[in-house]
């Protein structure tokens, strides 16, 4: 399986791995119901961290992003073992459908699915529980649509198991850690953490663009 993700944000920007914390552990959920726990890799969009959303639309039709991006989905995708390819987010699905548009893409019949990014019903509910339960319920319903499919498509899993869709919200039990091998040599146990640890801080756009916080989660303090 191939995930393909948007842009690193500032805890990705620090883990040196997209796809970390909630959104992380609710997209290793995702993989682990199909039994997946190993076979997958992940990039992004961007290499690179953009600075808001309105930074990443700005370089959607960047040819110069396209040309290396792709260069990276050749190699991922050209006479390899991936058989499925799953977006979140609009972005991270236009970088993909820009490369089934190239000479490389157009020969590939690998399985696509495109999916709402996981951290959407608190994006968009901006904190009305009503709408969140709404939107969280909708997404659900999509990711169990596409589980379908991408069940009935796949060959060999990791792990044998019983496909168990998704309920009308979001339970503990769909979530998954980032294993430790996901991450760098040495990484603490908190960078895969649900709670935020990472921040950009300053009193202008410029200020934020240059300055990440970390501060390790209360709970997750090794020392105490």
């Amino acid at each position: 399986m191939l995930v393909v993700g948007q842009d690193p944000g500032q805890h990705e920007s620090i883990a040196h791995r997209i796809l970390v914390g909630e959104a992380g552990q609710r997209v290793q959920g995702l993989l682990a119901k199909l039994g997946i726990e190993r076979s997958y890799v992940m990039v992004n969009a961007y290499l690179y961290s953009v600075y808001g959303q309105r930074a990443g639309e700005k370089h959607e039709g960047n040819e110069k992003i396209a040309a290396y991006r792709n260069r990276w989905l050749d190699a991922l995708l050209i006479d390899t073992q991936v058989e499925a390819v799953v977006s979140f987010g609009h972005l991270a699905r236009s970088a993909f459908e820009g490369w089934q548009a190239t000479a490389s893409g157009a020969q590939s019949q690998v399985t696509f699915e495109h999916l709402t990014h996981p951290t959407m019903p608190e994006a968009s509910s901006k904190g009305d529980p009503a709408k969140k339960a709404t939107a969280t319920k909708k997404m659900l319903a999509q990711y169990n649509a596409a589980l379908t499919r991408l069940d009935a498509q796949l060959g060999e899993r990791d792990v044998d198991r019983e496909l168990i869709a998704y309920g009308d919200e979001l339970l503990a039990s769909d979530r998954s850690p980032i294993p430790a091998y996901d991450l760098p040599a040495g990484a603490p146990p908190w960078w895969s953490s649900v709670k935020q640890w990472a921040a950009r801080k300053g009193d202008t756009a410029e200020e934020k663009r240059a300055t990440i916080e970390v501060v390790v989660p209360t709970a997750e303090r090794p020392w105490r």
